[in-house]
């Protein structure tokens, strides 16, 4: 279980974030994180335990920016770490995920991304979607997350992911 939150408008996106991951911290308690796109340049803070942790990381240095999704997280892949929590990124840290629910053939697909030369920082299944995204991406972006779909198992069947690129795009599925 974890919880999800996004925003767009032009607000302190940050502090935005940080207050809806509170509303739903009872839905994760091992890790939180966010992702914020301004200008163009995509930027990430993420902790380990209590979203308060979080909260004063963002007070010493903030985010800001026109949209960002954050996340807190119950682990289930992945021990409970600042580099395991989510938003999770692809090579290039051009694309930022978050999901909630369990890729049950990650291993696999993590197994024959890695033989491409793709580079996983994380012990998490999350970031399968990130690098899927990266492999699958040309033009267009809501394109490449369809193809990345096809190839989860995920569980349970109806699972939450937002993202977001460099590109001003952000999207629940």
């Amino acid at each position: 279980m974890c919880g999800i939150v996004g925003y767009v408008g032009d607000k302190f996106v940050d502090s935005l974030l940080v207050a809806g991951l509170e509303r739903l911290e009872y839905r994760g308690y091992d890790s939180a994180g966010i992702a914020t796109l301004n200008r163009g340049r995509l930027k990430i803070k993420k902790t380990a335990g209590k979203i308060q942790l979080l909260k004063e990381k963002l007070k010493e240095d903030p985010l800001d920016g026109e949209l960002g999704i954050g996340h807190t997280r119950w682990a289930t892949h992945g021990e409970p770490t600042t580099g395991n929590a989510h938003p999770h990124t692809d090579c290039r840290e051009e694309i930022a995920v978050i999901h909630n629910g369990i890729i049950e053939n990650y291993e696999s697909l993590r197994d024959k991304l890695i033989k491409e030369g793709h580079i996983f920082k994380t012990d998490t299944d999350t970031e399968i979607i990130a690098h899927l995204i990266e492999k699958f991406l040309k033009d267009d972006l809501h394109l490449a997350v369809r193809k990345s779909l096809k190839f989860l198992k995920v569980s349970p069947p109806a699972t939450g992911l937002r993202y977001l690129n460099s590109e001003l795009i952000s999207t629940s599925v």
